[in-house]
């Protein structure tokens, strides 16, 4: 068989770990399945053992694993359909993909950073432009938090790449592992949709919140803590309702005095006053039939009371209605559960007086919700990186160029920002402090202070000096109005005449001219006319970062001294030393 672009996508995604070797020879690695994360058995086996501790065939397990987690797994989605038409978790499903897909402020809800422009530009078509990342990913995230597991599959193209995806219903696949005894691991997904249908690991992208490690190989829900208490909410809040319509309205009690009438005709004559009171007779003008229809002004719960002798008489008494409207404290007490399980303050959803309106966002008022929304982003990323890593090795990029590229979603909380930057000024206050008074060194600072490695000073060190550099050359062009770094020197440089005395011209035989006396050799000195008052910098420039040393006036007078005066092969007591006057 022919090792096409699936073969090869086969084996780099079969273990769906990627490791490669930087230019540095440190090693990186991309768990892009979060297998740190697993355990050996998953909720399947945790409900298999709750429910039944029978013994089980060995070839039966996969099958019975499967069929026991089809079962439980339609029950738990109809719970969470159940949830979704509640108006707080909707509301609170809602809020995790508002908070999730922030954008930043150049407009873009994904930030690619790379150092190589080519893989930067590849990856921004991939995302804004063949996924629509901007319009797509509220949804994704809204599917992901509501079940646990979104699934897209990808449309892959040999040279092109992914050019489509399409999201999968979570009813309809089946993720499968260890099912192959000569692969253990390899990972593929089924689809059963009009036909059965087996996708590899790299044709799938499975989002999935691995927050219980019991559910492996699936995600657990945003709302799995919260459903037990969902379903006692709705049953307190119907049996309320029941409550509140049964006893809310008034009751009467009719006391009718039915004189010496014989007893056991006073049961007929009460029924024919209820039937009086509480019923009307109607005529069916298409049948002629006659009907007592139901009086709805009255109220079934009354009650008729025979009463006689004495002043008696015949009396309505009124008993009151529901008194305790507002003893709702039980149904509260269950709310505040639920909501502590979708970890979302009860004032961004309108139940307290608690936001302070100043900011944008939830994330950025509540430390503790930006956190689960940055866990949440996180685990988007990680499926975000394999779909950019199959993109690019479809394109022919392999090695280090896999993943030399890392994605940022934009959190709405700066409180993490924020922390760090004081923690900084403390340490730069104390090291000021300690560098004024003179009590430790600039080496113990770094060492103390900022806990720097020996690679990480030397590094700081060079930076420092280059900044120095820099700020130099902007006093020059800010001064001056040129570029040290851009001026010629050596050769090309021309003697300042400005600058020159007359009778002194730097020991040049020819004679010195002025502004306006044409120059005998077209504008350029000879070399051996240069005058020796100027330096010649390596490189050409005083901020050339080249470490060789420069040449300097007294360097051209001491090869004039030897030339004049050469050496001699005498002592000091030959005669050849005598100076002839």
């Amino acid at each position: 068989m022919a090792d096409n672009i699936f073969n090869r996508l086969g084996r780099l995604f079969q273990s769906n770990v990627i490791i490669r070797k930087k230019d540095n020879n440190q090693l990186v690695v991309k768990d892009l399945d979060f297998s740190q994360t697993k355990l050996n058995s998953n909720f399947i086996d945790r409900y298999q053992r709750l429910m039944q501790n029978t013994y089980s065939n060995p070839y039966n397990v996969a099958q019975n694993r499967r069929a026991a987690y089809e079962i439980r797994k339609h029950e738990l989605f109809r719970d969470y359909e159940l949830m979704d038409q509640d108006p707080i978790i909707a509301s609170a499903l809602d809020i995790y993909s508002d908070e999730s897909t922030i954008d930043n402020i150049e407009g873009e809800i994904l930030k690619i950073k790379t150092e190589n422009t080519k893989i930067s530009k590849i990856l921004h078509n991939l995302y804004y432009d063949i996924i629509n990342i901007e319009f797509n990913l509220w949804s994704w995230m809204r599917n992901l938090t509501k079940y646990g597991d979104f699934y897209l599959s990808l449309d892959i193209v040999d040279k092109y790449g992914v050019v489509n995806v399409k999201p999968i219903s979570a009813y309809d696949i089946t993720r499968l592992e260890d099912h192959d005894p000569a692969n253990p691991q390899l990972i593929q997904f089924e689809i059963e949709d009009d036909k059965k249908e087996i996708k590899e690991n790299y044709e799938i992208a499975h989002f999935r919140l691995m927050s219980d490690t019991n559910f492996l190989p699936y995600g657990r829900s945003q709302l799995e803590a919260g459903r037990k208490v969902f379903k006692q909410l709705t049953l307190m809040e119907d049996a309320m309702l029941i409550h509140r319509i049964m006893r809310a309205p008034e009751k009467r009690i009719f006391k009718i005095d039915v004189g010496n009438i014989p007893p056991r005709e006073v049961e007929q004559f009460m029924q024919k006053i209820i039937n009086k009171m509480k019923k009307i007779p109607v005529i069916n003008q298409n049948t002629g039939e006659y009907n007592l229809k139901y009086n709805m002004e009255s109220v079934t719960e009354d009650y008729f009371l025979p009463v006689r002798g004495g002043d008696s008489g015949t009396q309505i008494e009124t008993l009151p209605g529901l008194s305790n409207n507002d003893a709702i404290e039980d149904v509260e007490y269950l709310r505040n559960k639920l909501m502590a399980s979708l970890r979302i303050p009860k004032a961004f959803l309108g139940y307290e007086e608690g936001l302070s309106g100043g900011k944008a966002t939830l994330a950025a008022e509540d430390v503790r919700f930006a956190r689960t929304i940055e866990r949440l982003q996180k685990i988007v990323v990680s499926e975000l990186t394999k779909i950019g890593i199959v993109h690019l090795y479809s394109q022919g990029f392999d090695d280090s160029d896999l993943i030399d590229f890392d994605l940022e979603l934009q959190n709405p909380s700066m409180i993490h920002e924020q922390e760090k930057l004081e923690l900084l000024n403390q340490q730069i206050e104390a090291a000021e402090k300690a560098m004024d008074t003179k009590l430790f060194s600039r080496k113990w600072i770094y060492d103390n202070i900022f806990d720097f490695s020996d690679d990480k000073k030397m590094q700081i060190f060079e930076d420092i000096v280059e900044d120095t550099k820099q700020k130099y050359r902007f006093e020059q062009i800010e001064t001056e109005g040129q570029d040290p770094a851009e001026q010629p020197v050596g050769d090309e440089v021309e003697d300042d005449d400005d600058m020159a005395r007359p009778g002194d011209w730097g020991g040049s035989e020819k004679e010195h001219f002025g502004k306006n006396k044409p120059r005998e050799d077209d504008g350029k000195l000879r070399k051996a006319d240069r005058s020796y008052g100027k330096r010649e910098f390596k490189g050409k420039s005083p901020l050339a970062t080249s470490k060789a040393h420069t040449a300097v006036a007294r360097e051209g007078i001491l090869n004039q001294l030897k030339n004049k005066f050469p050496k001699k092969d005498s002592s000091l007591l030959s005669e050849d030393n005598i100076i002839q006057e």
